[in-house]
């Protein structure tokens, strides 16, 4: 009978894997087989041309710049509210504190607060000031998105540190501080996921953007103007009744996708490099 049953929950895990991964690697031979015939060096060098979303020539130039910039912008600032965040959580508040509890019963409900909400709450603050359509407004707005996401991975991390190391951190005399910098240094491998898990979220979130954001033909070169963002740049496309300008999408969404598996991969090295120096 448990052989039986072994047997049966090991076959439910054979084809979940088969499931996911089969789901995956659709996934990728749809975009790949659509969107491969239409990219190529013109489209991603190129910003948009008059005509560009009714078949005419031009690139994606400007929402991969403006992709970037969001993204990046938006992970930079949430890594530096994330880290004092984390940090005081878990070394200055005691381990059952209830302010502790709440703070990550928190995170956990804006994690799952979904993404057009963020937009909407980011729209009515520019409304509120007087604000126009900007990098700025989307980096900030994206920024409010990814941070649950940043806090809890980073927090999750760190608990992971055996507490034997603040205690023996603690009998040298040490202060909160320098016990603090003790463990952002093991935990200092988990942040690259946690960063690439919210650079991803910021590269391929469209709700936030739509509204703050706003889109241009153009690269932005100050934080005032509008930029152009690669999801928005599929939506567009896709909407378009023109054959060829929905393959252009397929292209897009195949560039985001290179560009994802690339950080992945920086990541993965990174990961390694850092861990060499983890205490075990």
């Amino acid at each position: 009978m448990r052989k039986a049953e072994e047997y049966f929950f090991r076959l439910l895990m054979v084809l979940a894997s088969l499931i996911i991964v089969g789901s995956l690697f659709s996934i990728l031979f749809t975009i790949i087989y659509r969107g491969i015939g239409s990219l190529n060096w013109d489209m991603v060098s190129r910003v948009p041309e008059g005509g560009f979303y009714i078949g005419k020539e031009g690139g994606i130039l400007n929402a991969i710049i403006g992709s970037l910039y969001i993204a990046g912008g938006a992970t930079l600032l949430a890594l530096l509210l994330s880290i004092p965040i984390v940090l005081y959580i878990n070394t200055y508040l005691p381990k059952d504190s209830r302010l502790a509890g709440f703070a990550r019963t928190s995170f956990d409900i804006l994690f799952g607060v979904p993404s057009i909400v963020y937009g909407a709450f980011g729209f009515a603050i520019m409304v509120f000031f007087g604000l126009k359509t900007s990098l700025l407004a989307g980096i900030i707005t994206v920024t409010l998105l990814v941070l649950p996401i940043m806090v809890r991975t980073m927090d999750e991390i760190t608990r992971l540190v055996p507490h034997e190391l603040n205690d023996a951190v603690y009998s040298l005399g040490a202060t909160r501080w320098e016990t603090a910098k003790v463990i952002l240094k093991q935990v200092a491998p988990g942040l690259i996921t946690a960063i690439l898990l919210s650079f991803g979220r910021g590269m391929g979130d469209a709700a936030c953007v739509l509204f703050t954001a706003g889109y241009t033909d153009n690269i932005p070169t100050s934080l005032q103007e509008p930029a152009a963002t690669l999801p928005l740049a599929i939506f567009f496309q896709l909407s378009s009744p023109i054959e060829e300008v929905q393959q252009r999408a397929y292209a897009a969404t195949l560039v985001l996708t290179i560009i994802i598996l690339l950080l992945s991969i920086l990541s993965r090295i990174l990961n390694s490099i850092l861990s060499k120096h983890k205490i075990q």
